[in-house]
């Protein structure tokens, strides 16, 4: 999983693998339940970037994730054809962003080389058993 701090990363993990929602600062790459979770700093700091590219390299799919109430935007205009893997989009806080916001995010998703882009709520749930459906 990329994306930048507080997107949600750690956040969706927990929800996928049925785990109690906390928040938890991510220091460095961990695995959760299968799946890594990249701290947020790898993808905000370019310099970080080979660390993304590099652990990428022994997994199946990367998840750009995007926070659809934040302003700010990190990822490239197709930044997901720099992975030697497939790159799907996760918009987060779905239950939090407006149809608007939401459709900014599949846009700007789409314009990374993300395919397919999915909206999700760890809160609520939505969208996580599509997500889940799909990585299986």
């Amino acid at each position: 999983m990329v994306g930048n701090v507080a997107c949600g990363k750690t956040t969706l993990l927990q929800a996928m693998a049925g785990q109690e929602l906390a928040y938890k600062k991510t220091q460095s790459i961990e695995v959760v339940a299968g799946h890594i979770d990249s701290p947020g700093e790898y993808l905000e700091r370019r310099v970080n970037l080979q660390n993304l590219l590099v652990t990428s390299v022994d997994t199946d799919l990367v998840l750009f994730l995007l926070d659809p109430t934040q302003e700010r935007y990190m990822y490239s205009g197709g930044q997901a054809a720099a992975f030697p893997v497939p790159v799907a989009g996760v918009i987060t806080k779905a239950d939090l962003a407006s149809p608007e916001q939401i459709a900014q995010a599949k846009e700007l998703l789409e314009l990374t080389g993300a395919d397919p882009i999915f909206a999700v709520s760890s809160f609520t749930g939505e969208g996580i058993a599509e997500l889940l459906a799909f990585l299986e």
